[in-house]
């Protein structure tokens, strides 16, 4: 399965945090990524978005029909999001837009085996794979690009 985690692009600060919105620079990143995206992306990716107004408009960007998700809103576990994804059962790949700290507590989860804080920047992109090989299923960082390098 793959799973992309993909990190809302830079939002205005503010009250209330679900509706925060992106900044001029945030579209700008956003469209940046949501261009790179579509390019690489299977057409059978499953695009799963927190609800917050960030993330809805970081997944505008990228042009494709999208779910939203309650489950993965600010402050997600790494278990609600996994549960969400269907990991590591899912047979498509899965494109999440969401949030830090549960992103990089995500990565960190399936790359290392434990919840730790692992920084994800703003409008930033980790792909990450596992693949069934004889009962053995390891967790492979295939990349991580943020807007910047894009």
């Amino acid at each position: 399965m793959d799973l992309i985690l993909w990190r809302h692009a830079e939002a205005e600060p503010g009250e209330p945090d679900l509706g925060r919105r992106l900044t001029a620079k945030g579209h700008k990143q956003a469209e940046r990524v949501g261009s790179w995206l579509d390019g690489h992306l299977p057409q059978t990716t499953r695009i799963l978005v927190s609800p917050a107004d960030r993330s809805q408009e970081t997944a505008l960007a990228l042009k494709r029909k999208f779910k939203t998700v309650d489950a993965l809103a600010p402050g997600a576990s790494v278990a609600a999001v996994l549960a969400a994804v269907g990991w590591p059962d899912a047979r498509d790949p899965v494109l999440i837009i969401g949030h830090q700290p549960t992103l990089g507590s995500v990565a960190s989860f399936l790359l290392a085996g434990e919840e730790a804080y692992w920084a994800v920047r703003k409008g930033a992109v980790w792909w990450l794979s596992n693949r069934d090989r004889a009962g053995n299923a390891p967790v492979v960082l295939r990349v991580v690009i943020g807007p910047d390098f894009i």
